[in-house]
């Protein structure tokens, strides 16, 4: 075992643990202020369930076995069994149980980016049904698929080296289909949504870029070379994302905002993703620039046209800049930057890779599209899907969990008279100079 390459692996699982209570803060900053429990603890939930539901069978069924290409096979439920010190990778000398907890760290965050989209209106029962469901049908399949060595997508050639389709694209068209099961908002667009606090976004989105580090960085399961070169390329994208959303803002809205570019740096991240491993600076910023201007682009012009409610643009970040980011890894992906694969179109590589990307994308989003909402159809015949008119307007911190995000004491004209009497007999006592 390497024992460098191993304490490289868990530095980058804690890492990208930290990004599920950093998107926690992400999120719970941009709802209003009767939804932010229910937010935060939508998000910080899935670290308990995905964790137990990873041992049980998500491992097994991602990496163990295969069937058709798609799933693998459970024989080691609860890894009951399953030797941990076995090598994963003699070439790296990382063990078993090392990539397992990485991987488990993927299981977590994912399931938790989708919850932008049902803010304020889904119950919390449904929500955690859905995500076991959603975990089993959908993510261990497309990591099974992308990831294993015998999977489908993995066989064709798709590149994917830290989670564009696996984890973007899959919970960016999840959050989409889900806003369009779920319907609008009471008062959808008739009012402007008020964020709960700014300064949580910016606590939210440093704590997932730096997280991020162990994300990208990390997917290369050592340090090596190609670790290195992730960690440059995700900085650069995510740079350049942020600038460009900004000057985006400047132009359209004439003003540059902390929420934009703390958007922006969010599609910076998710569009380099797929690509951090296998382009060059270049690309990265090219990458960066371009997740940022069609995410823009979508949201501000596309969606109101659309008219589906999804609050925190869970798609129009993750999913479209997912897409982006996956396609684009075909057109920049370079030899220079990892000796391992085909240079892309932009490289002299020709359109091979780049249609390698666009058909595992589009198949990416069909799969996704098709079981989910095969998973929220059959589970709304035995459960309900969204809270009550009620509720609603009361806020789901209230009806869903009985608490609020802070309490203001409400004072009288009378109460006043009493506390200024207090005080005055209080001076008093202090001026006596017997006491």
């Amino acid at each position: 075992m390497n024992a460098a390459n191993t304490t490289f692996l868990i530095i980058s699982c804690v890492l990208v643990f930290f990004m599920t209570p950093g998107l926690a803060f992400f999120y719970g900053g941009l709802v209003s202020k009767k939804n932010v429990v229910n937010t935060m603890f939508s998000v910080f939930v899935i670290c308990g369930v995905a964790v137990l539901l990873y041992a049980a069978v998500g491992y097994e069924l991602s990496f163990n076995g295969n069937i058709g290409g798609v799933i693998g096979t459970v024989k080691h439920f609860f890894l009951d069994g399953l030797n941990l010190a076995q090598l994963q990778s003699k070439e790296l000398g990382i063990n078993v149980g090392t990539f397992l907890l990485f991987q488990m760290m993927f299981a977590i965050i994912t399931p938790a980016l989708f919850v932008g989209a049902v803010v304020g209106r889904m119950k919390f029962n449904f929500l955690l049904i859905f995500i076991i469901l959603w975990s089993i049908f959908i993510y261990y399949p497309m990591v099974h698929m992308v990831w294993s060595s015998n999977g489908l997508l993995a066989s064709y050639g798709v590149l994917d080296f830290a989670g564009g389709t696996v984890v973007h694209i899959n919970a960016g068209v999840t959050a989409l289909v889900l806003s369009v099961f779920l319907g609008k908002r009471i008062n959808f667009g008739k009012e402007k949504q008020s964020h709960y606090n700014l300064p949580w976004v910016l606590l939210g989105t440093t704590i997932l870029w730096i997280g991020w580090y162990g994300f990208n960085a990390g997917s290369a399961l050592g340090m090596t070379e190609i670790a290195v070169q992730a960690f440059l390329t995700t900085t650069v994208a995510t740079a350049a994302a942020l600038v460009t959303w900004m000057v985006l803002d400047m132009v359209v809205v004439g003003k540059p905002t902390l929420e934009g570019a703390c958007t922006g740096t969010i599609c910076g991240l998710v569009g380099i993703t797929p690509a951090t491993g296998f382009v060059t600076g270049a690309g990265a910023f090219w990458i960066g620039a371009l997740s940022a201007i069609v995410s823009y682009l979508f949201i501000t012009y596309v969606k109101p046209k659309l008219k589906y409610d999804d609050p925190l643009d869970a798609f129009g970040c993750h999913g479209v800049s997912g897409i982006v980011g996956s396609i684009l890894t075909g057109a920049f992906a370079s030899k220079f930057a990892n000796s391992s694969i085909s240079n892309g179109l932009f490289y002299g590589g020709g359109f091979h890779q780049l249609l390698i990307q666009i058909v595992g994308t589009l198949f990416t989003i069909v799969f996704v599209t098709i079981v989910a909402s095969l998973l929220i159809f059959i589970l709304k015949l035995f459960m309900k899907i969204r809270v009550e008119e009620s509720a609603e307007i009361t806020g789901l911190d209230q009806s869903e969990h009985g608490e609020i995000a802070d309490y203001t004491v409400s004072t009288t004209s009378a109460d006043v008279g009493k506390y200024e009497q207090e005080f005055q007999g209080q001076l008093a006592h202090l001026n006596n100079p017997q006491d």
